[in-house]
């Protein structure tokens, strides 16, 4: 497919992109925004994008982008009660820090498991109900972002990459499902996600240094 192509599918895409996908867009530009800030309005607002994905994905046959929808809005819930709790000092319990070897491990072990179940369960689907599955795209994607939301619940650094990774494999996925503006989100996710990244490995090492000095 040329530059062209591309480009011309992407405008045809825009123009008949509904007014909920522009919303469920819209709040999710936003919920990441105040996930890199580490504001607890990111799950709220996702709230609204991943209810509105969940409608759109079911009516577009899209089943595994359905799940991963049904379950960010599952882990913001989990999330939202996360972040909230304070303790006695009115602090947040939960700080952004790094994992260590054994989270790394239960992360690996976390993304297989769902990529091998997801993987599988729509290679089974995929001829009766639905067509419109790429397995390995889609078990890719989806593995990748329910690996990083629920890291992002716990404020674990890595959740970023995991994210990364997640809109690297629905940029192209989404797209040639002809769910153009879609795709586009996902590019601005993308670059959001690197200045996440950046802002909080800075917190992280904030939160080590306010460890130490306590200690």
């Amino acid at each position: 497919m040329s530059f062209t192509e591309i480009y011309q599918q992407l405008v045809e895409g825009l123009q008949k992109t509904s007014w909920l996908e522009f919303i469920a867009v819209i709040s999710g530009i936003a919920s990441v925004w105040f996930s890199r800030k580490e504001n607890i309005l990111v799950y709220p607002v996702g709230l609204v994008s991943t209810i509105i994905y969940i409608s759109l994905s079911i009516d577009g046959h899209l089943f595994g982008e359905a799940s991963v929808n049904f379950y960010y809005t599952v882990m913001s819930i989990y999330g939202w009660i996360l972040w909230a709790r304070r303790d006695a000092s009115r602090q947040h319990v939960v700080q952004i820090t790094y994992s260590n070897k054994k989270e790394w491990m239960h992360q690996i072990l976390f993304f297989a498991a769902f990529y091998v179940g997801i993987y599988l369960t729509l290679s089974f689907l995929k001829k009766q109900f639905a067509p419109g599955a790429i397995p390995w795209a889609d078990a890719l994607a989806s593995a990748t972002a329910y690996t990083g939301m629920w890291l992002m619940a716990r404020k674990k650094v890595e959740s970023w990459y995991w994210w990364i990774a997640t809109n690297f494999a629905s940029i192209p996925l989404y797209f040639v499902k002809h769910y153009s503006f879609t795709s586009l989100y996902y590019f601005i996710l993308l670059l959001m996600a690197f200045w996440g990244l950046a802002e909080w490995k800075k917190r992280a090492v904030d939160t080590q240094r306010k460890a130490i000095h306590a200690n």
